[in-house]
């Protein structure tokens, strides 16, 4: 208050000022228009002849353990799945397991096998059109060697070593014969067999543990053979990219099968694929397929991350970076029909699955949907946030996105916007032909981005039917734009944490 009185004081004294200050009053308020956001130049030669580009990571999704499959929510999101990406191929947990019944020991120690759950498993999923990756785990009780072990996970996984070798031989080569005998070696040739999860950490409790898994690949590997050569078999199944030289150098000098490398990684995985790649580039076996049996975001549940808009540009990402070192991604995992943690409390918990409790599509799954309209051949783009492709009908499909970090920095949900900047793409088209005009696909806060429906819900754990339907009409993709495209010329914007697809036929 003083300042002010200060100012019009000295005005009265000066007429000159204070005319100035009335003019200032009297002139009309200017408006600033923002300027735009600086371009991101994305330049596209519509002719050029381009690589090889499968789409290597929709081929394969992780799942919750096996009996999880006789569910009819569990079918039912895997058919939604099955149709946004095409995938082939499920990785489950569990297929020896209590709970599928697989082995038994009868009084005089003498096993008995029951397969009738792998068949209602197995039958379902090609029913789908989706093949089984056999994770052969965990151990069958009465094979526990050390039954009193910590049993990880609500199902209360049994991480140890077989009691009696000669037992998981026969429990090996019986299950192998019955899926061939059921399905024919043709069939179940173009499967994976893998032999165990994680050893290196808490879901193998056999000591040395590195030592250790390996006997029970060899046997396992071995077993598989025996049945029929043309059967596949790897590992080691490892988290965080562990033990792939070793598991590669036993395998040469034991003279032990191996048709494939699997592993796992979570958050920014490519430099751990590009580790691997050349890994195995350098052992023995330079050519075996690579594949990373899991990948996701994040490696515990943050709903400001596998529920969230973030995914979109983090698997654009993912496919730009790690296109070329390897050959299958398996994202962990297609549905919230999972119960690691227990038993589902609410929708949107930051689980792992594309498909949240009660068949609610997730961003991240309008981000699988989108991408997988790219198409087979990827065409050079530079190294920005750009995937340039051409589909065998000749169109051209892009990605564009702009990454923004996770909107927390722990486990607890704050709702709020991305903290970022929008971002402006100039795309330019060389020999663009006929193209007149782009269609846009976006994902992003406000398309194709069921939370902040739930958010205005008062994020209840237990939806009414009504606001099921409510949930799942908001988690639609939007439908898309159309850009006109002048001389191959076009501008798209991009919030944060947005992912856009388009598509110049």
């Amino acid at each position: 208050m003083t300042s002010t009185l200060h100012r019009f004081r000295n005005a009265l004294l000066a007429p000159c000022a204070l005319a100035s200050l009335l003019a200032a009053a009297a002139a009309p308020a200017t408006t600033t228009t923002p300027a735009p956001p600086p371009a991101i130049r994305v330049n596209v030669d519509a002719q050029a002849k381009g690589a090889p580009f499968p789409h290597f990571w929709e081929r394969m999704f992780g799942s919750g353990r096996a009996a999880l499959a006789l569910r009819a929510s569990y079918r039912r999101d895997m058919r939604m799945v099955k149709q946004a990406t095409g995938f082939a191929y499920v990785r489950a947990h569990g297929i020896l397991d209590e709970d599928v019944g697989v082995f038994t020991l009868d009084k005089q120690d003498r096993p008995i096998y029951n397969f009738s759950y792998v068949d209602q498993i197995y039958d379902g999923l090609l029913a789908l059109g989706v093949k089984p990756y056999i994770e052969l785990s965990f151990m069958p009780p009465d094979l526990d060697s050390h039954p009193d072990a910590a049993k990880p996970f609500f199902y209360k996984l049994r991480a140890s070593p077989p009691k009696s070798y000669a037992l998981w031989d026969g429990l090996i080569e019986a299950f192998a014969r019955h899926l061939v005998a059921r399905y024919g070696i043709d069939e179940v040739s173009s499967w994976y067999f893998e032999a165990w999860n994680e050893p290196d950490i808490a879901f193998w409790n056999g000591t040395p543990a590195q030592a250790s898994y390996f006997k029970l690949y060899d046997h396992t590997a071995r077993d598989l053979k025996a049945v029929s050569p043309r059967l596949r078999v790897g590992g080691p199944a490892t988290s965080a990219v562990a033990w792939i030289p070793d598991f590669l150098k036993h395998a040469h000098e034991q003279h032990v099968p191996v048709d494939f490398v699997s592993t796992h990684a979570y958050g920014d995985v490519c430099p751990d694929v590009r580790k691997v790649h050349r890994q195995i580039a350098a052992s023995p076996y330079p050519h075996l397929p690579f594949i990373l049996s899991e990948f996701n975001a994040a490696a515990f549940n943050r709903p400001d991350i596998t529920d969230a808009t973030y995914m979109g540009p983090y698997l654009a990402k993912v496919i730009h970076d790690c296109d070329g070192h390897v050959d299958v991604m398996s994202f962990w995992a297609f549905s919230d029909v999972f119960e690691e943690q227990g038993v589902v409390k609410t929708p949107f918990y930051g689980g792992f699955g594309l498909v949240a409790e009660r068949g609610i599509p997730k961003p991240s799954f309008n981000a699988f949907t989108m991408l997988h309209r790219l198409g087979d051949t990827r065409l050079p783009a530079g190294d920005g946030p750009v995937l340039a492709t051409r589909r065998g009908d000749g169109s051209l499909v892009l990605a564009l996105w702009n990454y923004a970090p996770p909107v927390s920095s722990g486990t607890t949900y704050v709702p709020g916007p991305p903290k970022g900047e929008a971002k402006r793409f100039e795309v330019i088209i060389d020999h663009p032909g006929g193209i007149g005009e782009a269609t846009v696909w976006r994902l992003d806060t406000r398309h194709g981005n069921v939370i902040p429906a739930f958010d205005a819900m008062g994020r209840p754990d237990y939806p009414s039917l009504e606001q099921i339907r409510t949930l799942r009409e908001a988690a639609r993709m939007a439908a898309p734009e159309h850009v006109a495209v002048h001389d191959g010329r076009f501008n798209v914007e991009i919030p944060p944490q947005g992912l856009v697809v388009v598509q110049l036929r």
